[in-house]
């Protein structure tokens, strides 16, 4: 069975781990033991190619990208195509030509995916419109103001939705590569490889830009795993252990000791600490009020978040937001 080809598409002034990083995840199948998936394990073909004439990609830090070839040339039928993204999403005059290539090829492509601000080439080619979408967190509301046709989520690391794929900034692309990875051959494959590149494997889908609490490696136990992914989904709701519980089909007293033994801290303070680490993006990154962020991450109230704060992080919100914050 012939190998799946990845194009990798390189952009002048692009950002290099938007496409080292990738090819770097599926270069590493190869190594893999063929007997660790139950899937066919044919691997894949890495091409890098230039979204120009000239090989010669310099990106914006100054290293200098030697392409395979053009994207113009390639006459192989291509599996998944990423885009990756470049240091301004206005100042690139290459847009028409890769617009008009991707319009002409796209129903011969498999995954369509984008990294960073490689969305906007997307959006322009109108195969984002009405889809749900993501790109990096300083560029979204260009993304939101300019196509009004598109759903732009806030905190996602990488959004599918259909055959089109699109991530947050520039390490968000090896987090959608792992994902792309894992649906070809499973997780396990997929774990192997992120444990070689020492890298988290986050879940697949559309999860929140957590920090390294949340990516660590999820249960093996797919009920509890199950819980793990719908907790992080329904922060603002009531999760006590009875709800818990019933959603995997165990006695409160069986799921809570199950729990702890699989992910080291009772359910009450895993959902604390994810409450923690949701709120932790929105300090970062927004200027929300701690009145709203306590909402959406299920405190309840800026007085619970902040007590909760001191006792995991000696520090209230506020400070936090001061010391990490954008701004």
């Amino acid at each position: 069975m012939s190998k799946k080809l990845i194009v990798i598409v390189a952009t002048p002034d692009c950002l290099a781990l938007d496409i080292i990083g990738p090819s770097d995840v599926f270069g590493c199948v190869k190594n893999i033991p063929p007997n660790t998936s139950k899937l066919s394990m044919e691997g894949y073909d890495i091409l890098i190619a230039s979204a120009t004439k000239e090989l010669q990609i310099v990106t914006n830090s100054g290293l200098v990208i030697h392409c395979q070839k053009s994207l113009y040339d390639i006459k192989d039928k291509i599996d998944t195509l990423i885009i990756g993204g470049f240091s301004n999403h206005h100042k690139w005059d290459g847009y028409p030509k890769l617009i008009k290539w991707l319009k002409e090829k796209h129903h011969t492509i498999r995954r369509i995916c984008s990294v960073c601000i490689g969305a906007f080439v997307l959006a322009e080619g109108g195969f984002l419109k009405g889809k749900k979408a993501t790109t990096h967190w300083e560029y979204q509301e260009d993304l939101k103001m300019g196509y009004d046709d598109i759903q732009v989520e806030s905190h996602p690391i990488f959004v599918k939705d259909g055959k089109v794929y699109t991530s947050a900034g520039a390490s968000a692309g090896i987090d959608l590569s792992l994902a792309l990875v894992e649906e070809d051959y499973g997780r396990k494959v997929a774990m192997q490889i992120a444990q070689s590149l020492v890298l988290y494997l986050k879940r697949p889908g559309s999860q929140s830009q957590f920090s390294t609490f949340l990516t660590q490696q999820l249960s093996s136990k797919n009920n509890i795993r199950e819980i793990q992914e719908w907790i992080m989904e329904h922060l603002k709701e009531n999760l006590d252990v009875q709800t818990l519980a019933d959603r995997a089909l165990m006695s409160p007293r069986n799921f809570a000791r199950v729990f702890l033994k699989e992910i080291g801290l009772t359910p009450a303070k895993y959902i604390e600490k994810l409450r923690i680490e949701s709120s932790k993006i929105y300090l970062e990154e927004t200027d929300f009020s701690m009145d709203f962020i306590a909402q959406e991450c299920g405190f309840g109230t800026s007085e619970t978040m902040r007590k909760t704060f001191l006792r995991w992080l000696q520090l209230s919100p506020f400070e936090y937001r001061k010391l990490f914050g954008r701004h």
